[in-house]
């Protein structure tokens, strides 16, 4: 059976995919947490294999006997995890999750989604959705821990999954108060209630004018990295129907994933870029889209090219349309990627 070296991925949704892809595979595996040299860009820039961007506590990890195969995600990563395929004399295979950097040649498999732009390539899987953890079994597990805590608030359930900022698209006070109003005039219409949760990306003024907004019977969770349990899986299981902002792919990845039916969220001009109705406004957003409209592509990515794929394969509807049937593909992308790390070893 192949041996694992999961290079830890330093963004969290970018972390989320590569253990949920070791998971699933379910391999001998070991995972490496690497310290980065913030000023040495030129080995991810220049695509280059070394450890010269990491520190020596984290280069000294990297030892004999080589992996069969390397997991990773981000560009830090991609020099490092090239520098342990070449100590292997090319026997490691290098499969990298979500954006990549370097040409795509020098990679074994890429695993990516729609908001990336890569080009077809024998060793490119493009999956609608990320990669995630989401399956039968957990949201059963999470139904029962959260049993109490859900349970007694009236039906149908309606799980608000709340992100924050991304790339052009800002989550600011406006854009939660208007969540908060359409939500809870759902969950009134219907004699429901609403399980919201924040993140760790949404800005606490959005939050305060989120939770203020609400008229509804509800649970509401404000995100703290040391805060109490997260029941964002305990939501996931007891929603009859989930509504996420359109901002964040991860979260639309895994409430796809439990095959009820799931509302996006337009945070504001995701659907139509000359929209004037009112929305939040930062200078971070306002620069973005100027980078996505004008210059290369690689800097940017567009999340509007998912929402599109979800609501033609109808698996997702924006908020004032008619609710997808609730959906979940044959293969999931899940067993797509499995499928595809298999066929590097002749598994299948």
């Amino acid at each position: 059976m192949p041996v694992v070296w999961l290079i830890d991925a330093y963004r969290a949704g970018e972390r989320g995919q590569v253990h949920a892809l070791v998971e699933a595979l379910g391999w001998p595996s070991e995972t490496k947490m690497l310290g980065y040299r913030s000023h040495v860009v030129l080995p991810h820039v220049l695509g280059q294999s070394t450890l010269r961007g990491i520190s020596a506590e984290s280069a000294a990890l990297l030892r004999p006997p080589w992996p069969d195969l390397v997991i990773s995600s981000g560009v830090r990563n991609e020099p490092v995890c090239r520098w342990i395929r070449a100590q292997s004399g090319g026997r490691t295979r290098y499969v990298h999750v979500g954006r990549p950097w370097a040409p795509l040649s020098s990679f074994d498999l890429v695993i990516t989604t729609p908001q990336y732009r890569v080009p077809p390539a024998s060793n490119v899987l493009n999956n609608v959705l990320t990669l995630h953890s989401v399956s039968t079994e957990h949201l059963a597990q999470a139904r029962q821990e959260w049993e109490s805590t859900f349970a007694a608030l009236p039906r149908p359930r309606f799980a608000v999954m709340v992100g924050g900022d991304s790339g052009p698209f800002t989550l600011g006070p406006k854009a939660a108060d208007r969540l908060g109003r359409e939500t809870s005039q759902l969950a009134r219409a219907h004699g429901g209630s609403l399980l919201v949760s924040t993140s760790a990306r949404t800005r606490p003024e959005a939050i305060d004018a989120l939770e203020a907004a609400i008229a509804a019977p509800s649970y509401f969770h404000r995100w703290r990295a040391s805060g109490p349990a997260n029941p964002y899986m305990g939501m996931l299981a007891w929603a009859d129907r989930l509504i996420v902002t359109g901002d964040s792919i991860a979260m639309l990845s895994e409430a796809c994933a439990t095959g009820k039916p799931v509302t996006m969220f337009d945070l504001g001009g995701m659907r139509d870029p000359q929209d004037e109705s009112e929305r939040d406004i930062r200078l971070g957003g306002t620069l973005y889209a100027v980078l996505q409209r004008w210059f290369w592509q690689r800097l940017s990515r567009d999340i509007t090219l998912v929402h599109r794929q979800l609501r033609a394969a109808g698996y997702a509807a924006w908020m004032e349309e008619i609710p997808a049937s609730a959906r979940v593909p044959a293969e999931t992308d899940v067993q797509r990627a499995v499928a595809a790390v298999h066929k590097l070893f002749g598994q299948f």
